[in-house]
């Protein structure tokens, strides 16, 4: 019988296979690199990484101590599988294993160890808790927050007035901030990653968030509950003032809407379509005989960095798109289309001229 050569297989030098893998371990390294840094602020600005109050900070530090716990844990447990599987693997021409029936030791082991984890994490919830539901302070500020579908009021009580704005909540830094948070519809939750956990606004019920802003800024927020249609789309901007920049714009919304100057300027005109025609059944402009309240105030709209709860900047373009039909930038908006294109009664020189109007509500 004629024998038959088998060509032994060909394997792959040990540094030849260490030189291949390095490309691999450096572009892993960059990415993680790359994760590092302040850009990712600029990219995800609702992280929660970065927080700028003793409530974030202490949410923070509970979820930090909860993940290297669980890093510890999960290396220890890989590391004691690969050493028993590399020291008890198949070898040719050993004996049975030695067959055990258990081990008082490891499983004593095995069974206190993880109770404590579990208790050193249950003592810093319980500490969290507390340090997250204090009693409000004396010199708290204090912001009515109202959930709409699909945008946010905040009332300010000023001694016996109350300035009411939109979407846009404004605070003082270094001074602690009390949210009375409600809903008049569905259930919403309150969320400016930065400044606080998550809290609902439920109906029939007021819920309490205090945290104390430490860095000027703006932070951006959302609702975190399933509340309908646009719930993606009611976003907000909390904005931390210097005191003395907090003093200001406190000032600036106590008072009236501008009167305009010159009676036959576009400002003019919108004006008299704004306070006389549709928009007075639902939104009020102090100032002005305007007094409904089904849609956000508009007294200083012009001064808001936003519209439509924080969906698209606050310029002269889109404030046009969302008069002339606004379910077509936010589904199942309220707000009934204005356009004539749309169906409503406006022209789109008349739309232009409410632009001008509610763009000089400063």
């Amino acid at each position: 019988m004629k024998s038959v050569s088998i060509p032994a297989a060909r394997t792959t030098p040990p540094g030849r296979a260490a030189r291949g893998m390095r490309p691999l371990l450096a572009a892993a390294l960059l990415a993680l690199l790359a994760a590092c840094g302040e850009d990712h602020i600029k990219r995800y600005p609702q992280t929660t990484f970065v927080p700028e109050t003793e409530m974030a900070r202490e949410q923070m530090f509970l979820f930090n101590l909860t993940m290297w716990m669980g890093i510890v844990v999960g290396v220890l447990t890989f590391a004691g599988m690969g050493y028993i599987m590399w020291k008890f693997r198949y070898r040719p021409g050993m004996p049975e294993p030695k067959q055990i029936h258990g081990n008082t030791k490891l499983e004593v082991a095995w069974t206190l160890l993880p109770a404590l984890i579990v208790a050193v994490i249950a003592v810093f919830t319980v500490r969290a808790i507390f340090i997250t539901q204090p009693e409000p302070p004396a010199n708290a500020l204090n912001v009515r927050v109202i959930g709409k579908q699909w945008w946010w009021e905040f009332q300010y009580p000023v001694g016996n007035d109350t300035i009411i704005t939109a979407n846009e909540i404004h605070v003082p830094i270094n001074q602690p901030v009390q949210l009375l948070l409600e809903s008049d519809n569905v259930l919403h939750s309150f969320w400016v990653p930065q400044m606080a956990g998550k809290r609902d606004l439920i109906t029939n019920r007021v819920n309490r968030l205090i945290f104390t802003p430490t860095v000027p800024g703006v932070y951006m927020g959302q609702c975190a509950e399933f509340c309908g249609d646009s719930h993606a789309l009611m976003k907000m901007r909390l904005i931390a003032h210097t005191p003395e920049g907090f003093r200001q714009w406190l000032e600036n919304e106590a008072r009236p809407a501008l009167e305009p100057t010159d009676s036959t300027s576009a400002v003019a005109l919108g004006k008299k379509l704004v306070t006389q025609g549709a928009c007075a059944g639902c939104h009020v402009i102090e100032g002005t005989p305007m007094v409904g309240r089904l849609g956000p105030n508009l007294t200083h709209f012009g001064r808001r960095r936003t519209l439509a709860a924080g969906i698209v900047e606050n310029n002269a373009e889109n404030l046009a798109k969302w008069v002339r039909n606004p379910p077509a930038m936010k589904p199942g908006a309220l707000m009934p289309p204005q356009g004539k294109a749309a169906g409503g009664n406006l022209t789109d020189e008349q739309v232009q001229y409410i632009v001008a109007y509610l763009q000089s509500l400063q």
